[in-house]
């Protein structure tokens, strides 16, 4: 959510800004509008409400002196009516002020890339193992490479039909040394966040309305969210929104900031307007796994802070030995609620392409507006922290990134060294008998 106050006072700034980011300039002229209509009745009602107020005065004194009090009892029950009548009109102003708030993407941050859409992202940096010498990538040339959905079939750990037949498209059965390799993913970034001062968590996957209205999902994107019939709840698109709301409404001790949350959680899409998008293999299901990064910060620490998250995520990276790049997005690419944000794409061989695999966003204090979490500055005024999420990764994709850049042309895929302790030392994902 936008600070309003700051809206009214830099008027042409918030409207350039928001318009970088596709919002008409005529929505913040409505909304201010409405605000100044909103401020004007609660001036009126509270001069109606001194008046009611002397009024009671005249016919409590008229009361005592037994004077006639009948024309001031009827002045209060007019005066009563009219406070009446315009507190439903500010009502009415108050839901039309939210709604249009409630739909306001956040403003993006002085330095990053204004465009359109992701043509106008802006490469950060490149990460290659170094025994990929000049090549950017180790499979490039090979012309045995298969794609990770193909490796998966064939090593018979992943199963797309069977999980098609029992829930449908996009949901899929991990096998055997498949289901061992996911665990062995997510079990191995937890261990490394934690190290890096994340408190793990386990949080609810079901949520309520006013959470993901918190986070920014509700009220925009609510066509994307299963929801659960017949109950106010959500299954959640990230573990983002349960880690965040923790703190909802709540003044966290400044000496305690920042503070840093991880956790494992299934995450739900309905992928709503994706027909057609990488509808085979594990990049884009209704159901995956991902270990998620969060943080509370002060304001004036952020930035560093999201930097820091980058590097979180680039590390296991690092370790899997996966060559990846790093964005930065433009405004017209950005999420909702951030105000800048980095993803992380890996090199998957078989399309010749990078392919997200985290997004790592500082969303200032725009969701903390939202859910009410502040903190005391050095001058012990009241502040809203500043909130950060990022994934630490998605954990199928990078498991498809692990079969595609780890294959071999006899179809085994070598285990990363990171992982195998957690694999009870296996080396290699060798083809197993089909069930």
């Amino acid at each position: 959510m936008l600070d309003i106050r700051y809206m009214r006072k830099n008027n042409s700034e918030v409207k350039q800004r928001l318009e970088n980011r596709g919002v008409n300039p005529e929505t913040i002229d409505e909304l201010l509008e409405l605000d100044q209509k909103r401020r004007d009745l609660i001036q009126k009602v509270e001069s109606l409400k001194a008046q009611r107020n002397e009024v009671s005065d005249k016919i409590a004194f008229a009361k005592r002196q037994k004077e006639d009090a009948s024309e001031a009892i009827l002045q209060m029950k007019q005066v009563g009516s009219d406070i009446k009548s315009l507190d439903n009109e500010q009502t009415l102003l108050d839901e039309q002020v939210r709604e249009i708030a409630a739909h306001l993407p956040n403003m993006a941050a002085s330095d990053v890339p204004v465009g359109p859409d992701e043509s106008a992202n802006v490469e950060q940096r490149k990460w290659a193992p170094e025994e990929y010498g000049s090549r950017p990538h180790a499979l490039e040339e090979a012309s045995w490479v298969k794609a990770h959905y193909e490796i998966g079939e064939n090593l018979g750990i992943l199963d797309f039909e069977r999980g098609a037949k029992v829930s449908g498209a996009r949901f899929l059965y991990y096998v055997g040394d498949g289901a061992r390799l996911e665990r062995a993913v997510y079990n191995f970034m937890l261990d490394e966040h934690r190290q890096e001062g994340y408190t793990e968590m386990i949080t609810p996957i079901v949520v309520n309305d006013s959470a993901m209205f918190g986070t920014g999902q509700y009220p925009k994107f609510q066509d994307d969210a299963y929801r659960v019939e017949g109950l106010n709840q959500t299954y959640i698109p990230t573990a983002e929104v349960p880690l965040t709301n923790y703190y909802s409404g709540e003044e966290l001790p400044s000496e305690d900031l920042p503070i840093k949350f991880t956790a494992l959680s299934p995450s739900f899409r309905k992928e709503a307007g994706s027909a057609g998008k990488d509808t085979r293999g594990l990049i884009r299901l209704h159901q995956f796994n991902k270990v998620e990064m969060v943080k509370f910060t002060k304001a004036e620490d952020s930035y560093e802070e999201l930097e820091k998250m980058t590097q979180d995520a680039e590390n296991i990276l690092q370790k899997l030995n996966l060559p990846y790049h790093v964005i930065v997005l433009s405004t017209g690419d950005m999420g909702f609620s951030a105000a800048k944000t980095y993803d992380i794409e890996v090199w998957m061989p078989q399309q010749n392409v990078y392919r997200e695999i985290s997004s790592v966003s500082n969303t200032e204090d725009f969701q903390a507006r939202r859910m009410h979490i502040t903190y005391r500055d050095a001058d012990n005024k009241l502040q809203l922290v500043h909130t950060l999420n990022g994934s630490g990764l998605a954990v199928g994709r990078t498991v498809a990134a692990i079969l595609e850049n780890y294959q071999n042309e006899d179809g085994s895929v070598t285990i990363p060294e990171v992982l195998r302790p957690y694999l009870g030392g296996q080396e290699k994902l060798e083809p197993t008998p089909h069930h």
